[in-house]
């Protein structure tokens, strides 16, 4: 039977489908994932969540970077996973292909914009799910959908064969329902090479992190990361940007739409896309990308990073809202929509300008909706998320 014979939740991709067996031994043996569709798999097209852009492109030649590991490791890919289109979306609702349903939350976004992986994962469908993450699509639906997902630090996983959105924030990233899976295939993912030290952990909390989110959302997540902190042993308070988390959007915002512009502006010139109504307007503010500003906000990236590299040094982690809140209600007006996504963006973005990795963990609920709590790690520092999680998770009871 095919996956898209049990798909009951709209995750996987009918115009795009392919499975592959994986070997019959390795690490990962018998397990199965979902690819996002914007990684390509040799002889099918890649749909990238956009009709136009799966009709204006040839089939790959050969596979994206992250999938012959995966393959060779015993895992069977089991379909392509449904992207918001271009992957320009925090929210999951493709205007072409639907919206994946979000089991962990009925009635409200699953996330983008590896919507259709992080749902997979949190029905069931499969074991673990590869999605990608550029300003928070695999964190946002990780925290959205219930389960764990991680954004690795930039670079450190190849992303050949993956359609770009702004290249120097793209990362691969992936999602599992528990810390020890997610960990399994960190194993397989992450060249070797980093270690762990041995020296005692030092945890921080991010105190005008949980005041971006909203209330209902940081008074949630308090009593969590009052037990998490007992369990890693205390934590110091900090203030990450003491000009206020949405000035680090700010420079966010203006770099990822420069990258945007420079990665699809000939492709959209000479094919005229129709987008839908939201990615549309996002598009036309991303041709309005001032050089200027992207000047001036270059010295200010350099300078956040710096901060975080100094603040995340040795045996670190950082502690901090993934979301400012539960999933947000599906087809809110386009206003609401662009205020929740900014509100998350200013969160999310930390990790982002300084190509850090951060892992979500699904620890908080509201009203019967998850939250995530996140764990971020100076760069290079992916294992010891993994394994911080895994401890916290195996103690979590």
């Amino acid at each position: 039977m095919s996956i898209l014979d049990r798909d009951t939740y709209n995750a996987f991709c009918r115009h795009t489908h392919v499975s592959i067996d994986g070997a019959s031994s390795g690490s990962l043996a018998g397990l199965t994932f979902g690819l996002k569709d914007l990684f390509d798999v040799a002889g099918y097209r890649t749909g990238f969540g956009s009709p136009d852009w799966l009709r204006t492109h040839e089939p790959a030649v050969e596979h994206a970077a992250v999938l012959p590991p995966l393959l060779a490791a015993g895992a069977s890919m089991v379909g392509k996973t449904h992207t918001e289109e271009m992957a320009f979306s925090l929210t999951g609702e493709n205007a072409h292909y639907g919206t994946p349903r979000n089991p962990a939350a009925p009635g409200r976004v699953p996330g983008g914009s590896s919507s259709g992986s992080a749902v997979a994962v949190a029905a069931g469908l499969m074991d673990f799910a590869i999605g990608s993450d550029t300003g928070g699509s695999v964190r946002a639906p990780a925290s959205f959908c219930g389960i764990y997902g991680i954004r690795p630090t930039h670079g450190r996983i190849s992303l050949k064969g993956a359609c770009p959105l702004a290249p120097s924030f793209d990362t691969v990233g992936w999602f599992a329902r528990d810390a020890a899976m997610l960990s399994r295939v960190g194993k397989v993912l992450l060249p070797s090479g980093v270690s762990t030290s041995d020296a005692p952990l030092r945890v921080l909390v991010a105190t005008d992190a949980f005041v971006q989110a909203t209330p209902e959302g940081a008074a949630a997540l308090a009593p969590v990361v009052a037990r998490v902190t007992e369990m890693l042993g205390g934590a110091e308070s900090i203030v990450l940007a003491p000009e206020g988390l949405p000035s680090w959007f700010d420079v966010f915002r203006v770099l990822q739409y420069y990258d945007i512009w420079e990665a699809h502006r000939e492709w959209i010139a000479r094919v005229n896309p129709t987008f839908g109504a939201q990615v549309a307007a996002r598009f036309a503010a991303v041709a309005q990308t001032d050089p200027h500003e992207v000047a001036q906000m270059r010295p200010r990236r350099d300078a956040i990073r710096a901060q975080l590299d100094a603040l995340l040094a040795g045996n670190t982690v950082l502690l901090m809202p993934t979301a400012p809140d539960i999933a947000p209600l599906l087809q809110l007006p386009p206003a609401e929509t662009v205020a929740v996504r900014e509100r998350a963006l200013a969160l999310l973005c930390v990790a982002g300008l300084g190509g850090l990795p951060q892992l979500s963990m699904p620890l908080a609920s509201r009203d019967g909706c998850p939250i995530g709590l996140s764990l971020v790690a100076g760069r290079g520092g992916d294992e010891r998320l993994l394994s911080v999680a895994t401890l916290l998770e195996s103690g979590w009871g």
